[in-house]
């Protein structure tokens, strides 16, 4: 049997396809540039990131040089010292090295460089901003934190909204409230393509679409002794409808720790709660 050839020890052969793909151009990747244009990396002893294919011309100077790893990394000049290296990492070996000071004058095109040769950059200075990750490593933010008290007591948040809603009407829930835009917005949207209104909304005096007010919310509620009110069937079917969507059923079978997939997004986790929460309802 003909043994399967492997390209940097990737057996599938998609990934192998893949890899082609995307290397294909690499013979000829440098083709357009001018003779004396060159593009070149440049990386940072402090830094993790890698400023890729940079422009340079040969008649640019190291002083130039300089400058632009200033720009991108905060190291002045006069602290940088300069390796030109064979690979893409310092332990591939180094072709030059450039200390603080020297050469500033000297032409790019002396070093010989290559298209895609990387230039790093060591920073000698002692009280370097960048040292120690200060200026990548967003761990070493300190983040504003607030207690759940101190939220509470905010104004104009989602929490006071919620809380001034029930205050007006003690049944209000902000699952319901959502459900109910979410469906306004439907319906309206539906209005614009120019599909008639469905039954249970109207259109107000300034052209928008509107919730219907329902008899019973407009007269009371509609309860003579103990008799129910045109409105009680509509109220009824809205209660099983709310039930049906949000009832136990709906978890049945899901426990705490079960793989789940959350729609929309598809994103995927682990179930850490079953059941009702009070404050969305």
């Amino acid at each position: 049997q003909q043994p399967t050839a492997t390209m940097s020890g990737i057996k599938n052969e998609d990934l192998r396809a893949l890899q082609s793909y995307v290397k294909a151009a690499d013979a000829t990747q440098y083709d357009g540039l001018a003779q004396d244009t060159m593009l070149l990396d440049l990386t940072h002893s402090n830094l993790q990131q890698r400023h890729a294919e940079i422009r340079f011309d040969l008649h640019d100077t190291v002083g130039d040089l300089r400058q632009r790893i200033h720009q991108k990394s905060g190291t002045p000049p006069q602290y940088q010292r300069l390796l030109f290296l064979r690979g893409n990492v310092v332990e591939s070996g180094v072709l030059h090295d450039v200390a603080p000071g020297c050469d500033d004058d000297r032409m790019l095109g002396y070093y010989s460089p290559t298209n895609g040769m990387t230039v790093h950059c060591i920073d000698t200075d002692e009280h370097s901003g960048s040292r120690g990750g200060r200026y990548e490593d967003t761990s070493l933010v300190e983040k504003y934190r607030m207690t759940d008290e101190e939220y509470d007591q905010r104004k104009g948040t989602l929490r006071d909204w919620g809380r001034r809603q029930r205050e007006a009407d003690p049944k209000f829930n902000l699952a319901r409230h959502a459900r109910e835009h979410r469906e306004l917005m439907e319906v309206t949207r539906q209005v614009k393509l120019g599909y008639p209104l469905p039954e249970g909304y109207e259109m107000d005096a300034g052209g928008k679409v509107k919730r219907a007010e329902k008899e019973n919310e407009v007269n009371g509620s509609g309860c003579d002794g103990g008799g129910s009110g045109a409105g009680a069937p509509a109220s009824a079917a809205a209660a099983s409808a709310a039930a049906a969507e949000n009832g136990p059923q709906t978890v049945e079978g899901i426990a705490v720790g079960d793989r789940c997939e959350i729609q929309p997004g598809g994103r995927r986790g682990t179930v850490s709660f079953v059941g009702e929460v009070p404050e969305i309802g």
